[in-house]
């Protein structure tokens, strides 16, 4: 064999391995793929025709809804634990409406399908929101007639218009009016009745004046009015006397006649007032005679207004702990 046609010959073999290397390589790659991609998924993947109960759950455990079943001849009533700013309904298959200020109602459309997924309701509260994943039920006894919302149905959110629920307004009076009276600065006695403020607390945005009537005569007392005022210390008749009436934004107790004992907590908005300045509550009688009981709360009582700590709530079945100061330890 010539000399030049053994090296050509040798050069085309070499490239020959070397393509078929490649080709080798590329085919066992591929050979990898196919194996690997035919190997089971470890991820349990599950395709939902029609959702029910559990269904709803396995997407995101810590966002589960509260379920609530309904049925077209039943009426489902939602009762949030605070006034409602917006009710949503996710679906045309829901109808409802706002029906009190803290009660949504709801109803299906029509009839559906035993467990089928209604739609999901989202109701906005003055500081809260609350979520359900609404089910149809065949079995009427089966649907919700009235579901109180609990504390563990509803998220705070931030509501720059409302520093605080009337509810837990409500909440955080009642504790009060039944805890023990600390404020012994502020009474007075008029016509055989004693009045005196019995606690002032301040919680966040506003104050809390505990205020209580005792009846020593034996003719009943018919509340007609209850005003607050901030006037002048020392009141004269000269024109720059200027009197500035207050409007409670809650009051706890709306009986309007007592016999014996009266009690009631008032909240005001927090405000600050010059030492001249003292904080009136008067409360007039609606009979000819016209008797009107006044307690002044100076400035220097408002300044040692107390804070809520836990001990006055430690009996309380539910208050809202985002207000409450807890006393540090040693």
């Amino acid at each position: 064999m010539p000399q030049a046609f053994k090296k050509h010959f040798n050069n085309n073999n070499t490239k020959s391995i070397m393509n078929m290397k490649k080709i080798l390589l590329t085919l066992a790659l591929l050979l990898s793929m196919t194996i690997h991609a035919a190997q089971p998924d470890t991820v349990k993947v599950r395709y939902i025709h029609r959702l029910t109960e559990d269904d709803a759950r396995i997407f995101e455990s810590n966002l589960q809804k509260t379920v609530i079943y309904v049925n077209d001849q039943v009426t489902t009533h939602l009762i949030m634990p605070e006034n409602i700013k917006l009710v949503d309904i996710s679906t045309d298959k829901l109808v409802g409406n706002q029906c009190a200020d803290n009660i949504v109602r709801l109803k299906p459309k029509s009839t559906l399908i035993d467990n089928e997924l209604a739609g999901t309701v989202t109701v906005i509260g003055e500081r809260h929101i609350a979520q359900f994943t609404v089910y149809y039920t065949k079995a009427p006894k089966r649907a919700h007639s009235v579901y109180t919302v609990g504390q563990n149905d509803i998220r705070d959110y931030t509501n720059p218009e409302v520093s605080m629920t009337q509810g837990d307004m409500s909440r955080l009076c009642w504790s009060i009016f039944t805890s023990r009276r600390k404020c012994f600065r502020v009474h007075s006695k008029q016509y055989g009745i004693r009045a005196q403020v019995n606690n002032i607390y301040t919680v966040g945005d506003y104050f809390f004046i505990d205020n209580s009537l005792q009846n020593k005569t034996k003719i009943a007392y018919d509340i007609e009015e209850l005003r607050v005022k901030l006037t002048d210390k020392k009141e004269t008749k000269a024109t720059n006397s200027q009197t500035i009436e207050l409007s409670p934004v809650f009051s706890l107790n709306h009986v309007r006649k007592f016999k014996k004992s009266y009690r009631n907590v008032l909240v005001l908005p927090k405000l600050t007032f010059p030492d001249e300045k003292v904080l009136r509550l008067e409360i007039s009688e609606n009979q000819i005679s016209g008797r009107v009981i006044t307690l002044t709360i100076e400035y220097e009582d408002i300044l040692h207004a107390d804070g809520f700590d836990s001990d006055i709530l430690k009996n309380a079945a539910y208050y809202p702990y985002y207000y409450i100061t807890y006393p540090s330890q040693p």
